[in-house]
Formats: C-alpha cells, sequence, structure tokens
C-alpha cells in the first residue's frame, strides 16, 4: 500500500531513538491538551475522533497501524497471513493467535472470549454501535481455544484484517461489559467512563467534556514502559489556544489538532520551544448536505430522518449548484496553506484508490445560477434571495467553533449568497458537535441543520469499512440512538450494491476501480457530500517531547507506550 505524508516545511515527523528507562513511569506527567473536550472513553459508542484518541490510551486492537499504514501486531502475536496460515487459503476466515500472558489492568487473564464478546457487543441487534462497519461481512467469531479466534466471513475477503483492528475497534473485557449489551449499552457510565484495558495507562478519573487523568498500568506488557507515570488530558479550549499552550507558553507538552492559519503556525515555531508535526493520509475537511429534514416543526424522533425528504436539498440540481458555487483553491489557501490541498474526492489516499476526477475544482457562479432557474428557484422580489412555492432557499449552515472554520463559513456565504441563497450559519463547540450524547440536539449525528462542515478520516490504508457507513441502513435515527455513521442521509440502492461488490472482491485492480466508482457516486455523482479540502493531520508537540511519530493512520495517541521525555 502506498502512504502519501509530508515533509512540509516546518511541519515535520518527528521520532527519536528510544530511551532507555529505569523504570515504568520515570518521567513524571505527560500533559495533552485537545481542544475538542472529550465525552466518553468507548469508542464503540462514539465516531469522534477525539474520544477514539483517549480511549486509545487503554484499549487496544488485535492489530494497530503503523506510521506507512502497515498492520502492525497489537494484542495479537503476529498479523495472520495466507503464508503463515493464519489467513484461509479461500479467504473466508482468519485466524489471530492473543499473546501469551497478557493482562487486563485489574491483572485477570486476556482471553479469546474477550475478543468473542467485543465483536456481540458491537453486532447486538438493540444496540448502537459507532464502529459496525467494521464488522460488515462477518459470519461469526469463535474462541478456537484461550488464545485463539477465529473470524469467518460470508465471502472471501480481500481485507479479512478489518474487525479488531485500528483504535476504533479495540478489545473489550467480558466481564466489565457484560452487562452493556444491546439497549443498555449507553447507559453503562461506568464502564463507557473507565474502562478496563490492556494499554499502557488506565483512568484515574474522567469528568466529561473537561479533564481525564490516567496513571500508568501497572499490568502493561513491556515492563519498561509507558515512560510517564501519568497523563492529564485537558479538555476545551479552542486550536489557537492549545497550540500556544504547547509553543509559546510551555504548559503542555502535545496539542491535538491545531488548525490555526499558516502565518500563525510559523510565527509560534519561531520561539523554538516545539513544532508542528503532520501526515497525509485520509483527512478531509467536507460540507455535507442533509437529505432529509430538520425543521423544528416536525415531531422529535422524525427531524433529520429519511421519513422526511429535504424540501430543498433533495434536488440535486441544487446541491450541484451549491458545490459549483464553491472555490476550494481560495478555502484550501485561506485556512491550510501547504498543509491542505483542494479535493474533489472523499478517498484521496493511497494513491491507487483516489479519483482523478477534478471537476469540483473550478468555481462557475454562472453554471450555478443557470442550475437553480432549471430547479425553478427565482428571485421574484428582487431581495437577492430565491424562492420557490412561497419557500426561500434558506439553509443553516452549521459547524464547530474554530477560526478557519469560521472564515470558510464566511466565504461559503458569501458565494452562495452571490447565487440567490440566504444563509445562515451556526458554531457548535466541538466537544459537543462531535460528542456521543444521544439527548443532545447539536451532535452531528443528530444534524438539525441543513448543511454542516467537519474532517474525518479511517484507521488502516484500506477505505472499505469507511465507504461501508455510507449505506442506507447506517443513516442515525432513534432506533440507533442516533449513533449511525451516514450523517448525510444519503441512501442510493446503487451505491450499497457496489458496496457489496467490494467487499466481496478480491483483485486488487478491481477493489480499486470500485472505490474510485463509490467514491464519485456519493460526491461529484450524487453530491450527497462535498469535498474541500484533503487535510494533513496537524499536532503541536513540546521539544521535550520524544518518540511521537506522525502517522495518519490510526489514533495519535495508540503509539504513546513509546513517548518519553527527553533529558
Amino acid at each position: 500500500m502506498i502512504r502519501m505524508t509530508a515533509l512540509l516545511g516546518l511541519m515535520i515527523p518527528v521520532a527519536f531513538a528510544p530511551a532507555a528507562h529505569a523504570q515504568r513511569g520515570s518521567d513524571g506527567t505527560l500533559r495533552l491538551i485537545y481542544h475538542q473536550a472529550v465525552s466518553i472513553l468507548n469508542p464503540y459508542l462514539s465516531g469522534g475522533t477525539k474520544d477514539i484518541d483517549a480511549a486509545s490510551l487503554m484499549l487496544e486492537p488485535l492489530a494497530g497501524f503503523d506510521e506507512n499504514g502497515h498492520l502492525v501486531p497489537r494484542l495479537a502475536e503476529a498479523v495472520p497471513t495466507v503464508e503463515n496460515g493464519g489467513v484461509a487459503a479461500d479467504r473466508r476466515s482468519v485466524t489471530w493467535r492473543l499473546r501469551p500472558d497478557l493482562r487486563w489492568s485489574d491483572g485477570s487473564p486476556v482471553t479469546a472470549e474477550d475478543v468473542v464478546f467485543t465483536h456481540s457487543y458491537c453486532t447486538h441487534p438493540e444496540g448502537a454501535c459507532a464502529q459496525l462497519a467494521k464488522f460488515a461481512g462477518v459470519t461469526a467469531v469463535e474462541a478456537v481455544d484461550p488464545l485463539t479466534v477465529r473470524v469467518s466471513f460470508d465471502a472471501p475477503k480481500a481485507n479479512p484484517w478489518i474487525a479488531f483492528t485500528g483504535a476504533s475497534a479495540p478489545i473489550l473485557q467480558k466481564a466489565q461489559f457484560a452487562a452493556c449489551l444491546g439497549a443498555a449499552a449507553a447507559s453503562c457510565s461506568e464502564q463507557n467512563f473507565a474502562p478496563i484495558g490492556t494499554g499502557p495507562f488506565v483512568v484515574q478519573e474522567f469528568r466529561v467534556n473537561d479533564v481525564a487523568t490516567f496513571a500508568a498500568n501497572p499490568h502493561y506488557r513491556d515492563p519498561a514502559r509507558p515512560a510517564f507515570a501519568e497523563v492529564v488530558l485537558k479538555g476545551g479550549g479552542d486550536a489557537e489556544g492549545a497550540a500556544r499552550a504547547v509553543l509559546e507558553t510551555g504548559e503542555f507538552d502535545y496539542a491535538w489538532n491545531t488548525l490555526i492559519p499558516p502565518p500563525l503556525q510559523a510565527e509560534l515555531t519561531t520561539i523554538g520551544k516545539g513544532n508542528f508535526v503532520t501526515g497525509f493520509g485520509g483527512l478531509v475537511e467536507r460540507i455535507v448536505l442533509n437529505l432529509t429534514d430538520p425543521s423544528p416543526d416536525l415531531p422529535e424522533g422524525t427531524r433529520s430522518t429519511p421519513r422526511h425528504p429535504h424540501p430543498i436539498l433533495s434536488d440535486l440540481r441544487v446541491r450541484r449548484a451549491l458545490s459549483l458555487a464553491i472555490d476550494r483553491g481560495v478555502l484550501a489557501d485561506l485556512g491550510y496553506g501547504s498543509a491542505g490541498r483542494p479535493v474533489c474526492n472523499l478517498i484521496p489516499a493511497p494513491a491507487e484508490y483516489a479519483s482523478a476526477d477534478t471537476s469540483c475544482l473550478t468555481q462557475d457562479l454562472a453554471a450555478a445560477k443557470a442550475l437553480l432557474d432549471q430547479a425553478g428557484w427565482q428571485d421574484q422580489d428582487g431581495d437577492g434571495v430565491r424562492e420557490k412555492d412561497g419557500r426561500p432557499l434558506a439553509l443553516t449552515f452549521q459547524t464547530t467553533v474554530n477560526p478557519i472554520r469560521q472564515d470558510v463559513q464566511a466565504l461559503v456565504k458569501s458565494w452562495w449568497s452571490e447565487i440567490g441563497v440566504s444563509v445562515t450559519l451556526r458554531q457548535i463547540d466541538a466537544g459537543v458537535f462531535f460528542g456521543s450524547d444521544p439527548a443532545s440536539p447539536d451532535t452531528h449525528q443528530k444534524f438539525y441543520a441543513d448543511v454542516q462542515m467537519y474532517a474525518s478520516e479511517w484507521d488502516g490504508t484500506d477505505p472499505e469499512p469507511y465507504l461501508a457507513q455510507l449505506t442506507c441502513d447506517r443513516i442515525p435515527g432513534p432506533e440507533n440512538q442516533w449513533q449511525a455513521e451516514n450523517i448525510g442521509r444519503f441512501c442510493d440502492p446503487a451505491f450499497d450494491a457496489a458496496l457489496a461488490r467490494l467487499q466481496q472482491s478480491i483483485a486488487p485492480d478491481e477493489r480499486a476501480a470500485l472505490i474510485r466508482a463509490l467514491d464519485t457516486m456519493v460526491t461529484t455523482g450524487q453530491m450527497a457530500l462535498l469535498p474541500l479540502v484533503h487535510r494533513g493531520r496537524l499536532s503541536a508537540r513540546a521539544n521535550s517531547l520524544g518518540g511521537v511519530v506522525a502517522g495518519p493512520w490510526d489514533a495519535e495517541l495508540s503509539r504513546a507506550a513509546e513517548w518519553y521525555r527527553i533529558k
């Protein structure tokens, strides 16, 4: 597989040779700041990157991904292959062997039954698992013996390693979560806020949307790691404040997702207390169009559900006009500099999967206006806003609180206003927007707006499970506690059929062609979402923090066991 990565001037991947430590915890406290506050520590109940990152300090999968996107064993002894006998010759099953003598942080042994249980937990028919796409096509997960697990599929799998890999699909302890199956999952506060894990740290204290404190796991499998005795993860604030807390004041060692303007990046780096680390993976800033009606006039539970199609955005001509009005090159230059590239596709990397379509990169306001004319939207009273059947062409556009996103919002509003669209802008605290509270009206899953903007990515280099999030059965709603991943409510039987072919395809060229076709269907084909900028991950690291490797294919904290203090 090919990984797109960047050595971008001041923004460089950083890694140092491991330091020798006399004992675990000899480096004191690691101070992290996430301006999107953590709301839960169970990645199966949240699609938010900040929650998955924090959980990766404790919860681990069978295998993770290195900085090149290659699978590396975590709880497994080795990555199964056809050559070592772990992957069946017909590719209808994969057998994993756990490391011997693994212990949960409470000292109890890790067994194959924990893996079997984790599958049951996420796939329970009454549950609301945010990572269900990881288990698409899995027909059985069986404990062959206490340390061996076999995963079987309904058809030959080109990628039989999807389940239980990456920080979004870790192993849960059966003993702790046994009473949390199905509808009970969300109510298991103790388990969701303090999961027992196998990772380098254990929860000491967790204050939702505020601060989490972790201690070194006394049962971690490497006796010399983690180097830090404690981790304090502070949430809240904004990206600029987080970057300054590392690079200017030195209050923190690491700041995640420091999305700030390029001139400010350069200014903070010259202070000399740290720098930025980045890497290009699959992270794409996009505008998602709600294909269902979010009107507050509808009864709760039916807003933003397929029962009520969107009265404006259900028309492809309107969606296409909105895309044509955007100048993606200007947006990339404005907010990202060398850490962003204008893009038309949802899957920008690896290269073999990236579509060559650049049709969206040319702004065409005249063509956008013509499409709205064809769709019957006219400015009948001369106020600059188009109407149709007595309804104004008015949209509410929401995103998180962030200066770059607010600049992007303002520009997009100006372009859309120029073609006759009235736009109301709304900003939501990122910790709430990417939170998992099914009662909150402000999560991106609830999508109680017409348009919203955010970025997301996936574990590893194979985007199959990422695309599987866009099938008709993955639309968020009351029946899944608003935890499904098809945020725009896109539903196309042709897409679902092509996705099914991808899940059964083994030939590399055929898979690549299907991935590109699926990408095109949801973007430049149906305009269900509008990719804007292919972003590099951008986080701030203090000069005193060693062991950090900028890898875009897994959670940023998934290798925190390797971090240490430079003496």
